[in-house]
């Protein structure tokens, strides 16, 4: 398995450099991409720096700010070039937990897609008001209702792709970002008869730097859903 872990960064200064230590102590025989959005505030820089130091550690400059689904999208295209097996999608400022990382890629050894999932037995999202999870939970449902995904937390960010997988999705054509960017991501991935694994992971809110989450994003997700769910079937 020859694993590349792409992360997306913008003015995550306070969290590449733990993140990639806490990548390279718990994956050390991965690769790592950082896809940085022109961060004025030095991340790629610093990821630069620690790449010399720490080996196997790339940085992928993008000359603005424009999403997170464009990001995995040119960390995918980065990594196929280079014919990595597998890709990894995970966040930089730790609600994804690099410790659960190993579960998730030997889950990827059987099956084409796997997601850190906060919705199945076992998952958790312990910062989280009620409220805000329920909006979550109900968001997947719906999600999985209208497009018959059969997957509980389709919005999940933390995940692994087999190469095979991501050139069967046509990842390229993918054009949402945030929630909708995961949503089209698994739909396709169903639609592809790829095998699909949900591994539980518990979910931490970020301890420093600004969410990139807007209620934009959140609207674009739910009207993708409804626009998916109706679009004429092949």
């Amino acid at each position: 398995m020859r694993v590349l872990v792409v992360l997306p960064t913008y003015n995550e200064i306070l969290n590449v450099e733990p993140m990639l230590r806490a990548l390279r102590e718990t994956v050390p025989a991965a690769d790592i991409l950082v896809v940085d959005d022109s961060s004025p505030d030095g991340t790629a820089e610093a990821a630069e720096s620690l790449g010399a130091e720490l080996g196997s550690i790339f940085v992928l400059r993008r000359p603005g700010k424009s999403g997170l689904g464009g990001a995995y999208r040119a960390g995918f295209a980065w990594g196929l070039e280079r014919d990595y097996s597998h890709l990894v999608e995970i966040d930089c400022d730790f609600s994804h937990d690099p410790a659960a990382l190993p579960t998730l890629l030997s889950a990827a050894e059987v099956h084409d897609v796997v997601i850190g999932s906060r919705y199945v037995p076992g998952g958790s999202i312990p910062s989280w008001p009620f409220s805000r999870r329920l909006l979550s939970r109900g968001g997947n449902q719906y999600a999985s209702m209208m497009l018959r995904l059969r997957v509980a937390d389709s919005t999940a960010g933390y995940r692994v792709y087999s190469n095979p997988a991501l050139v069967k999705m046509d990842y390229e054509t993918v054009q949402a970002d945030g929630y909708g960017f995961q949503i089209e991501m698994t739909y396709r991935a169903r639609r592809a008869r790829l095998s699909i694994r949900e591994v539980p992971i518990s979910f931490s809110d970020r301890v420093h730097g600004v969410s990139k989450m807007s209620t934009d994003i959140v609207s674009e997700a739910l009207w993708l859903v409804t626009k998916l769910a109706f679009r004429p079937r092949r």
